[in-house]
């Protein structure tokens, strides 16, 4: 089994790559040969036949070399995030849509020259494709009306992987992922770091700035729990998907002060006391139109499974990140 990780040098990439590390094998397959590809080199994982590569999806010809070795597994989590994508609208459809659809070009391209060729791809997609007026909480029925630049090109990434599949080029599986928390790692340029800066900084004793509100209610799901979504989705029998083949992840439905209230319990008042309310006016306005809670019933019937709650999510990060020691 040859598997093609997109995006590897991330945070979600490298908890991936060592879960597989880890397994050994996929789909009931041995796991006999990894690539590992992103804009900066991927870390070693430790497979026996390993490939690392520094290069950018998003370029013309890239995708074409990386498929020609006929990968049977395709997770691609490469993209720039939210609030990046919405500073820089070229950059954001260069990387978020243009590497998308490179990818599925150039395996439609393969199996055109050299005979059959159906690899599954894992595509992380995002909430962002949704956007307000919001029920109480979003159904797999609810229509795409992403509000920023980022969700638009999600969404229209979802669009050509469904179609790619229905004309049978590659079999494809789009994960709608929640917020991800708690990130490792510093603060990045997504609107949403601050979902983890509230958390992961006071856990190990550093200040962290809350932008918004403490009423601000919003979708989330560990690390831990993320990995086993994109692991399910590589092994679930795509048929019971239909042609609608991308679907919105379990996860947790919390407010910030909710949040907060876990920190308490897990690290006490002193990390709590750490946080600082310093209003954002640009991530206020971005979170407002961001999706609050799901019925993921359709992901939970297929077997995807969430976290307990948020006092989980805050252990797995001590536990994974700080080894289990609290502040610094």
């Amino acid at each position: 089994m040859h598997i093609l990780v997109i995006g590897a040098a991330g945070m979600i990439g490298r908890k991936l790559t060592a879960a597989l590390r880890k397994n050994g094998s996929i789909r009931g397959k041995e796991i006999s040969k990894v690539t590992l590809v992103d804009v900066v080199e991927p870390p070693a994982v430790g497979f026996a036949n390993e490939v690392r590569q520094a290069i950018d999806v998003s370029a013309p010809g890239v995708s074409e070399k990386l498929v020609a070795g006929r990968p049977d597994v395709i997770f691609h989590l490469a993209a720039i995030v939210s609030g990046e994508a919405e500073a820089d609208f070229d950059k954001g459809y260069r990387i978020n849509l243009d590497g998308m659809r490179f990818l599925l070009e150039a395996i439609r391209q393969e199996g055109l020259r050299q005979g059959p060729y159906l690899p599954r791809l894992v595509f992380t997609s995002s909430i962002a494709v949704f956007g307000a007026p919001f029920p109480e909480a979003i159904g797999d029925e609810f229509f795409h009306t992403p509000l920023t630049s980022y969700g638009t090109q999600k969404a229209i990434d979802e669009l050509l992987l469904a179609d790619y599949s229905r004309k049978g080029f590659v079999d494809g599986v789009g994960i709608r992922l929640p917020t991800i928390v708690i990130r490792p790692g510093k603060p990045n340029a997504a609107a949403s770091g601050f979902f983890s800066n509230i958390l992961r900084e006071p856990l190990s004793g550093k200040e962290a700035v809350l932008p918004v509100s403490k009423d601000v209610r919003h979708w989330f799901a560990s690390p831990r729990a993320a990995i086993g979504f994109l692991l399910h989705a590589a092994e679930i029998d795509t048929q019971k998907l239909g042609w609608r083949r991308s679907l919105s992840a379990p996860g947790l439905s919390a407010t910030v002060g909710e949040e907060i209230e876990a920190l308490r319990r897990v690290a006490g008042d002193k990390a709590v006391a750490l946080i600082r309310d310093v209003p954002d006016p640009t991530i206020i306005r971005i979170v407002d139109g961001w999706a609050r809670n799901f019925d993921a019933r359709r992901a939970l019937s297929l077997g995807f499974k969430a976290d307990r709650d948020f006092d989980e999510i805050i252990r797995i990060h001590v536990e994974e990140e700080l080894g289990g020691k609290i502040g610094g």
